[in-house]
């Protein structure tokens, strides 16, 4: 998913629409799936960490948020976002 990508200016880069475009959705959901890929990786280490878990859920829920605004704005844009990311939905 967005595993190949190094830092926060990478997906900033590869999802803006515009230049220096860190507003839109496209660019929010790509970078909270980034965080949650990396929480991913680390509760598979760190099994017992309830409160970064808890975190998670709170990164997941944003993301649902904002890929419910953008698939009820224009889902055109919204369907090519999930499948750039590799979501399921």
């Amino acid at each position: 998913m967005l595993g190949g990508y190094e830092s926060k200016n990478d997906i900033i880069t590869n999802f803006s629409i515009e230049l220096n475009d860190t507003g839109s959705p496209e660019v929010q959901v790509a970078i909270l799936s980034w965080r949650i890929e990396g929480l991913m990786k680390h509760f598979e280490s760190h099994p017992g960490d309830k409160h970064s878990r808890r975190g998670l859920f709170g990164l997941i829920s944003k993301r649902r948020s904002l890929l419910d605004y953008l698939r009820r704005k224009n889902f055109d844009r919204y369907s090519v976002l999930i499948g750039r990311l590799g979501l399921r939905r």
